[in-house]
């Protein structure tokens, strides 16, 4: 039995060691499991279970063993690390121009990427080897501790047949997974040999960059005028070019044969946008021929080909940024043609010429490379390419001069303009440091003006298509129909506009900060501002959680926002749900967004839960203290969203202020009062006081007008009076009824009341006003007189004064000779 025990305990120690492999060198080892005691009336279905379970791991075993399928993936991951250090040592990298050290340093950064998914793989695939290895450990100790307990000898035969027979087949479970863990564990040794080189190599070439850009600010070649020109080639240069050229079309191919996430996403991208554009363009066609259509639409509409090939290109910039660099200047010589196409007219005819040439000059300088195998031929080459360039920039500032601008983008022209001169500049320290032997610096001076000038221009005409087709598509009879569409487009689509243009203006800043080699440093110093930390006893926070922290409590609110908005206008409209059951349903969705999101923003911004316990525990003592009535109207609000007493548009009163409800919020409600001014009532106070609401289940209105006629008026006449008019009112409805009630007699007057119902709540005050006229004109045609109060004054006294002034006012009594 002790050869058994030794392997068993080997295989235990395999799976151990996979388990630190797998999981990190520091990882505490796992607490060895006591076994449970079998007892002696468990014996015989234990061993069943037991043997079911050793059974399965032979035939697993025995099965095609999954580590023999991940070797050629490791295998080319090696190669691909040995071809890179074998052919590019640290002397010869240094030689390198510093686009071809970049992208070295992508294809080291693509193999670290592509061997942690083969690990994540293979450990996903093999993870049983090292469980049930542990597993058959556990329960052979378990049986082999019976078999050794004082009162083993005491055993039925039959059973401790059983229990060699166990103890037997959990021991060949157990020697047929050591050659597959084995084989694991070797796996494992070599992709950490593997990690180790890529490590290696990355070193190196971040070496190499960063001598490049210390060479910078130093003469590192000799001057122009020293260079011997009697040597035609240089064989090392010319050498460098080929491997270097070849190790690019390798990373490329297996770039796109890894077929990452990323990239998926940009195939379906690219196969889904070219019929969308075809389909646009056939039926914009009689649109684009009769010259409705604006200027810059059909100029993106009637060039399908060219918007759909410089929108893909954009693509694999914004969305491949870790492709190969060869990849991505392909892309942009691919959009050469298409950016000079999209142009808006308008610009076209402002910009001049300004597009041919910054195009025209950027296609020369991706043909530098053709000259690399002869420094003399490349000295020049770039010469050539600063000089042209310089005089382009000064012909074309000159003919600015002439051209007239249209009124208000004189603010553009002038930004422009600095921005051309300053370009001028930078081309004649090009020339000046080429002359004197800095060839790093021209170069990157050169590069970096032409191709942040090209992207530029790139990314303008990008975003113009963009944002033509979102305003074509919005605009479409098709989309426009959805109340989302009509009533939110045009603020939507302000918003887009924004954020593109930001993003456009981002991108480009990143890319002009690389191609003048200031990105790495600006990044470092950027990297070490935001790990900044600031503690606060047992809470520690850095800069970089801060602005984790917001943006994604922004993106948050705005997320919870878009979802409330389509299901409160889109989603829920459309559906049969009892009243408020949707503005319910919206509000809660957006604050459930918003809780969510902002745990995400915690959990983003590297808060633990040990860290929140001092936070939570301050809030409770702060709402135990000071914040009952926030916690009140939360809670209020949570009963409006459940038991829907109120909802947005319904007409309420309550404590005096009468109004229609806007919105319902979890803290307090907002009334719009009939005034036009916003109350905002607590939702505390809309469960405690008394609410009065008009239009809870339905927008019927009952209208009232009481009426005091003259004595002498015959009643039932006045009861068909009114009732006719209120039959004949418009917007009075005939059921119910309208009714006229003879209410009593008054002090001066028969008094009569008139009740009708409509079903017009918004226009009720209308129709009484309606009501009240007609019944005046009917009751005047009648011959129906409304009396007014009557006073008899009787005076018990009255001074000698008075006296006389009544009786200087009293009206002269008539004369009998007069005839009347």
């Amino acid at each position: 039995m002790r050869p058994r025990a030794r392997i068993l305990s080997c295989l235990f120690g395999l799976a151990l060691a996979w388990a630190r492999v797998a999981f990190g060198a520091d990882a505490p080892a796992p607490a060895t499991q006591t076994p449970a005691v079998i007892q002696m009336a468990e014996i015989p279905l234990r061993a069943d279970t037991d043997l079911r379970f050793a059974e399965n791991v032979l035939q697993r075993a025995a099965a095609a063993d999954p580590v023999s399928a991940f070797m050629p993936q490791l295998d080319a991951i090696a190669k691909s690390a040995d071809e890179k250090l074998y052919e590019f040592q640290p002397s010869r990298l240094r030689n390198f121009p510093i686009m071809r050290l970049e992208s070295l340093e992508r294809h080291w950064l693509f193999d670290v990427r592509r061997l942690a998914r083969w690990r994540d793989t293979m450990r996903q695939a093999t993870a049983w080897y090292a469980n049930d290895a542990a597993e058959l450990l556990r329960r052979r100790t378990a049986w082999q501790a019976i078999k050794e307990a004082p009162g083993a000898a005491g055993l039925p035969a039959a059973l401790a047949d059983r229990i060699d027979a166990v103890i037997a087949q959990l021991s060949a479970a157990g020697q047929a997974l050591s050659g597959p863990l084995s084989r694991q564990v070797e796996l494992e040794q070599r992709a950490n040999t593997i990690e180790e080189q890529i490590k290696a190599g990355q070193r190196q070439v971040i070496e190499a960059i960063n001598d490049v850009d210390a060479r910078l600010l130093r003469v590192d070649s000799p001057p122009l005028w020293n260079l011997d020109w009697a040597k035609t080639s240089d064989e090392n240069t010319l050498s460098l070019l080929r491997d270097g050229l070849d190790i690019e079309a390798r990373f490329a191919r297996d770039y796109s044969a890894a077929g990452a996430g990323n990239q998926r996403a940009l195939h379906a991208l690219q196969l889904l946008l070219l019929p969308l554009l075809l389909w646009l363009a056939r039926k914009s066609r009689n649109a684009i021929r009769s010259g409705i259509m604006n200027e810059t639409s059909a100029g993106v509409l009637g060039r399908p080909v060219s918007t759909w090939v410089l929108l893909s290109m954009l693509g694999v910039l914004a969305l491949e940024p870790d492709a190969p660099l060869m990849v991505q200047q392909i892309a942009l010589v691919l959009s050469t043609i298409p950016v000079l196409r999209l142009l808006p007219p308008s610009s076209r005819r402002q910009l001049d010429h300004w597009p041919w040439v910054i195009t025209a000059l950027f296609l020369a300088e991706r043909l530098g490379f053709l000259f690399l195998a002869n420094t003399l031929v490349y000295r020049l080459s770039t010469v050539v390419m600063a000089t042209t360039a310089l005089a382009a920039i000064l012909w074309l500032l000159a003919r600015g001069r002439r051209q007239t601008y249209p009124p208000g983008s004189q603010r553009l022209v002038r930004a422009l303009r600095a921005v051309a001169w300053s370009a001028a500049t930078l081309l004649g320290v090009s020339l000046v440091a080429n002359l004197i032997g800095n060839v790093s610096l021209s170069e990157m001076l050169t590069s970096g003006i032409i191709g942040s000038g090209y992207f530029g221009l790139m990314l303008y005409a990008g975003v113009t298509v963009i944002i033509t087709l979102l305003q074509l598509l919005l605009a479409r009879q098709g989309i426009s129909r959805f109340r989302l569409a009509r009533e939110h487009a045009p603020p939507l689509v302000q918003l887009l506009i924004r954020l593109l243009m930001a993003a456009a203006v981002v991108g480009w800043a990143i890319y002009t900060m690389d191609r003048f080699r200031v990105l790495r440093s600006t990044y470092a110093v950027v990297t070490r501002v935001l790990a900044y930390t600031l503690e606060f006893g047992q809470i520690s926070i850095s800069l970089g959680n801060i602005l984790i922290f917001a943006i994604s409590v922004l993106i948050a609110f705005w997320a919870a926002r878009t979802i409330r908005l389509i299901l409160h206008d889109e989603v829920l409209t459309r559906m049969s749900l009892p009243r408020g059951v949707g503005n319910s349903i919206a509000s809660l969705s957006y604050y459930l967004v918003l809780l969510l999101g902002l745990g995400i923003a915690l959990s983003a911004a590297g808060f633990q839960t040990s860290q929140l316990t001092l936070v939570f525990g301050a809030l409770g003592v702060g709402i135990g203290f000071g914040l009952q009535g926030v916690v009140n109207n939360f809670v209020s609000g949570l009963i409006l969203m459940f038991e829907r007493p109120i909802q947005p548009g319904d007409v309420v009163e309550i404590g005096g202020t009468s109004g229609q409800v806007r919105d319902i919020g979890m803290r307090a409600t907002r009334i719009k009062t009939f005034e036009g001014a916003d109350v905002v009532v607590p939702n505390g106070t809309l469960l405690s006081d008394k609410l009065t609401n008009w239009t809870m289940l339905d927008r019927s209105r009952r209208i009232e007008i009481s009426i005091g006629l003259a004595y002498g008026t015959e009643p039932r006449q006045v009861l068909e009076l009114l009732d006719g008019i209120a039959r004949q009112t418009p917007g009075v409805v005939t059921e119910p009824a309208p009714m006229a009630l003879f209410m009593g007699f008054g002090a001066s007057t028969l008094d009569f009341s008139l009740r009708a119902w409509t079903y017009d709540f918004d226009r009720w005050i209308e129709i009484r006003s309606d009501l009240l006229a007609r019944m005046y004109d009917a009751l005047r045609a009648a011959g129906i007189n409304i009396p007014f109060p009557q006073r008899d004054l009787h005076l018990r006294s009255v001074s000698d004064d008075a006296s006389r002034a009544l009786f200087a006012a009293r009206p002269p009594a008539p004369d009998p000779s007069q005839p009347g």
